[in-house]
């Protein structure tokens, strides 16, 4: 038994990106950085994470807001610690925009990066999902949940590799 899991979880590592991330980028959370902070917090109520983006259409990215980013803007005033990402200034209210709480180049990778190299990542930086991003632009998402969700799939005798276009 030992054995199998070891050439699955290898199997695993070798697959790309692509073959898990989300593809619908339609469906994931993208405002633009110049939407307010009361939008921002209208979809962290429902998501764990907002991209932003310079453009809606051309999806080029450019941060991303997630429900820790927002412990600047609901903390009381004078409460200015290091949990705080150190590239923002304190930031108490909702009278801005999503440019003034993001956190600027986010941690992406490509469609062709290997799930390894994902897992690298998010362990690395302690996050639990990257931007897919191909020529600068947001193609897609991948997340912990994502992985987990194809990991257990893969170990319950599913093919780790699906042969149908997902879309």
């Amino acid at each position: 038994m030992k054995k199998e899991i070891s050439r699955l979880m290898l199997e695993f590592y070798e697959l790309k990106v692509e073959n898990v991330m989300d593809k619908k980028v339609w469906d994931l959370p993208l405002i633009t950085k110049e939407e307010s902070i009361l939008k921002v917090l209208s979809i962290l109520d429902g998501k764990t994470h907002v991209w932003i983006v310079n453009d809606l259409n051309k999806k080029d990215l450019v941060g991303v807001i997630t429900h820790h980013d927002v412990l600047s803007v609901l903390a009381p005033p004078r409460t200015c610690y290091n949990m705080f990402s150190a590239s923002k200034t304190c930031y108490h209210g909702t009278t801005g925009v999503a440019e003034d709480i993001m956190r600027r180049d986010p941690i992406i990778c490509n469609p062709e990066d290997r799930i390894v190299d994902a897992l690298l990542k998010m362990t690395r930086h302690g996050i639990r999902r990257l931007a897919v991003v191909s020529k600068g632009k947001i193609v897609g998402e991948i997340t912990l949940a994502h992985l987990i969700h194809k990991y257990y799939l893969a170990s319950q005798y599913h093919p780790i590799i699906n042969d149908k276009k997902e879309g």
